[in-house]
């Protein structure tokens, strides 16, 4: 390199720093299985499911609610719960610390979000779980919204819709997290002896004590495509087992074939699926379906009809009655 080029930048170098400067971060994101780079408002109008590989990439808590619920007469349940530290808990880090950086990181109390909405003009409460905060690992707050959230369908007699993506109960909480299985579960119970509908969808990933309670236990068992769903993680079983597991052990159409999920249902025909079985399971019209018509039916007047032509058997009663007390009797017809 010459003197001259030390003093003087050439002016190659100043057009492209100019031109990496004048696009702003943020705006490109690459998709983890086909590696396509997606421009990111384009990959949220799909809610970020890539449109060149179908791929369902992890979508927020907030989004997932702000997308899946109506936009009218939303209302969010305990807002204002927060974790405590009880144990005073420390492994390489402090818990409160952990809470405090993903509380920052995500926006978000707690790893889950619960609310009262409307989906396509039917009342639903719906909880969504937020995997980047602490991986969506469920704690004492976390137990405590659903609780919540199933007591307000309960008490209102309305379904509960839960999107569960969670690497299972809070390790930092002890017990106090393995007891939210209990109590999920114990909820949950109160709304199928009520009747009240349970809907699960499972996206990517569930797993640990999150899916052996309140994520397998809905009336309808929903999976996204291709999500990886279980108790323990696939490695953790080879290394207990020491055998090479199936080819998409885990993923949903795995369980979908095994019979663990009902049904696998593409994100951007969730809203359109879940609508129509809740109207089914709560008795209300489908949107589109004819209403019932004003007019007659035409089977019960028919009915009618016939009814008119058959004998007064009150009239025969009396005929019969009258003609016994006057001492005459009828002979049996030959």
């Amino acid at each position: 390199m010459s003197w001259l080029d030390k003093i003087v930048p050439s002016v190659g170098r100043i057009q492209r720093k100019d031109r990496r400067a004048s696009v702003p971060d943020g705006l490109w994101r690459k998709c983890p299985k086909c590696e396509a780079v997606l421009y990111l408002p384009e990959l949220e109008k799909h809610h970020s499911v890539c449109p060149k590989c179908d791929h369902h990439l992890r979508l927020t808590a907030r989004k997932r609610l702000d997308w899946f619920l109506d936009k009218e007469g939303r209302e969010e349940i305990a807002p204002k719960l927060e974790p405590v530290d009880r144990l005073k808990f420390r492994d390489s880090k402090k818990y409160r610390d952990r809470l405090v950086a993903a509380q920052k990181a995500t926006g978000e109390n707690d790893a889950l979000i619960a609310m009262r909405g409307s989906l396509e003009g039917l009342p639903v409460v719906v909880v969504a779980f937020e995997f980047t905060f602490m991986g969506g690992s469920m704690g004492a707050v976390v137990g405590e919204k659903f609780v919540r959230a199933a007591t307000v369908a309960l008490e209102e007699g309305i379904p509960l819709v839960c999107f569960a993506a969670s690497g299972g109960a809070r390790m930092q909480e002890a017990l106090f997290s393995l007891m939210q299985m209990a109590k999920t579960s114990a909820a949950l119970e109160k709304l199928k002896q009520a009747g009240v509908p349970y809907i699960s969808v499972l996206t990517d990933p569930v797993f640990g004590g999150v899916s052996a309670s309140l994520a397998m236990l809905g009336d309808l068992n929903v999976a996204e495509p291709n999500a990886l769903i279980g108790f323990a993680g696939p490695r953790v079983i080879e290394q207990t087992v020491r055998e090479k597991l199936p080819e998409g052990f885990q993923r949903s159409e795995f369980l979908l074939e095994h019979g663990t999920v009902d049904m696998i249902v593409h994100r951007g025909e969730i809203r359109s699926r879940l609508g129509g079985v809740l109207r089914k399971l709560t008795h209300q019209p489908l949107i589109g379906e004819e209403t019932v018509s004003e007019e007659p039916d035409l089977v019960q007047a028919a009915q009618e009809d016939v009814l008119a032509t058959m004998p007064d058997e009150g009239v025969e009663h009396d005929a019969k009655s009258d003609a016994e007390q006057s001492g005459e009797r009828s002979e049996p017809a030959r």
